[in-house]
């Protein structure tokens, strides 16, 4: 027994004795190679080193003692002496050349936006507006044809946007005025007070262009981009629009018009560029006399002679027009006027598939019932985003779970035809802020 315990604690005292030549051996450290200086495990890089006042001596390695080391990073680029760094908002909205102050931007660089509520589209109006401003770069000015009972509730709420906003545009409302004919017969004509667009080109004579909107419509993308297809008109074009239908054969028109249309599949004057400078100055085929008319001329004989064959108002006026003068029209394509036909029957819209919605068109009311969720998904978002949050947390992120509510309707199996426009444009806004608002410097 006494061997015994004499072993263990001669194992006892060996264990103890390898266990301190252990601790010890981790105090120490091994020595570094000649000129190279241990370093502090835990030593923070310097982000803002100053600039070495000579270079480097040639061949100097990194960490060398008494060795300056010639791969620092470079001084970063700094402002130049009496700019800011970033950029004020304003800046970010302008082009480059563009004046700072609103009032100062010349006339032929303002967007012109029209648009036409009566009723109950006051709402309706506001997000469409709202879209506008969301997303775009340029100044706007809206035209606002309204009644009287809704001008007050119109400059009220427009008002109360964040400066931010309203810096980018400015608002005009005008009284529902027809220059020819019945007044009352003109503003029941198909939708509330929809004909008025028939008469802008009379009633804006200082707009040269001018883009007009019905008021269930939405941008996905910068206004600038449709303005842009301005400057593709040839000698002859002085309006554009996009066509009715895809598909001639399942067309509205094409199946029961009982008048003259456009093309094979007629046109949808939902969304309508117009270079108003040129229509008020074209004499216009038609069917009425051998000669041309004016534009203001024809409208009120064009009805009259088509008024019980017409369908859709205003739209099939337009349509009866421009079957006559074809080459007055230029046609874009149905991304910038996508409607629930482009997909309640199936996917039809190649260039939404290709490049996705540019402009949203909620038409039959789809904004405010079940039909068609993944329209008033859209409508709702942008209705419910606060100005000043961000757009991906407040808007898109959302937009995305309640897209994934709508798979059950064939609008909703196609979500990324919606999103992709708004995914570029706030890509686009990010890089902006980011790259030109705060500076390069920001993102290390």
């Amino acid at each position: 027994m006494k061997l015994r315990s004499k072993a263990a604690a001669l194992l006892l005292l060996a264990l103890a004795v390898l266990l301190l030549a252990l601790l010890s051996l981790r105090t120490r450290r091994d020595p570094e190679p000649p000129g190279f200086p241990a370093l502090p495990e835990a030593a923070p890089q310097r982000r803002h080193a100053p600039v070495p006042t000579r270079p480097p001596e040639p061949h100097a390695f990194p960490g060398v003692a008494g060795r300056r080391s010639p791969r620092r990073r470079p001084p970063r680029p700094r402002p130049r002496a009496g700019r800011p760094r970033a950029a004020s908002r304003e800046k970010l909205a302008r082009r480059p050349g563009e004046a700072r102050n609103l009032h100062s931007v010349p006339p032929e660089l303002w967007i012109h936006l029209a648009v036409v509520a009566c009723g109950n589209r006051l709402e309706e109006t506001l997000v469409m507006l709202k879209s506008a401003v969301l997303f775009s770069h340029r100044k706007m000015r809206f035209h606002i044809f309204t009644e009287d009972a809704l001008k007050p509730e119109f400059d009220k709420q427009l008002r109360q946007w964040p400066d931010s906003y309203t810096k980018k545009f400015e608002h005009r409302i005008y009284p529902i005025t027809f220059s020819v004919g019945n007044p009352q017969e003109w503003k029941k004509l198909f939708k509330p007070c929809a004909a008025q667009r028939l008469f802008l080109p009379a009633i804006l004579k200082d707009v040269d262009s001018l883009l007009y909107v019905d008021t269930d419509v939405l941008f996905l993308r910068p206004v600038d981009d449709i303005w842009k297809l301005l400057r593709q008109f040839n000698s002859t074009q002085l309006a554009a629009m996009a066509p009715e239908h895809e598909i001639p054969k399942i067309g509205w028109y094409s199946r029961f018009a009982r008048h003259p249309f456009y093309g094979s599949t007629g046109v949808n004057s939902g969304v309508m560029l117009m270079n108003l400078t040129r229509i008020r100055s074209t004499q216009f085929k038609n069917s009425l006399i051998p000669t041309g008319l004016a534009w203001e001329d024809m409208l009120l004989p064009l009805y009259q002679k088509y008024k019980n064959a017409i369908t859709w108002g205003d739209q099939d006026l337009l349509n009866i027009i421009f079957y006559f003068n074809p080459e007055c029209l230029y046609v874009f394509p149905c991304q910038w006027n996508y409607r629930p036909d482009h997909c309640m029957y199936g996917s039809n819209c190649k260039e939404a598939e290709r490049e996705g919605v540019s402009v949203l068109h909620g038409n039959r009311g789809v904004y405010h019932d079940d039909k068609q969720p993944t329209f008033r998904a859209l409508y709702e978002a942008i209705r419910d985003f606060p100005f000043q949050d961000n757009l991906f947390q407040s808007m898109y992120y959302p937009l995305q779970l309640k897209f994934l509510e709508t798979v059950h309707t064939l609008c909703g199996r196609i979500p990324q035809v919606f999103l992709k426009q708004i995914e570029k444009t706030m890509k686009r806004a990010y890089e902006k802020h980011v790259i030109i608002h705060m500076g390069p410097n920001s993102m290390s």
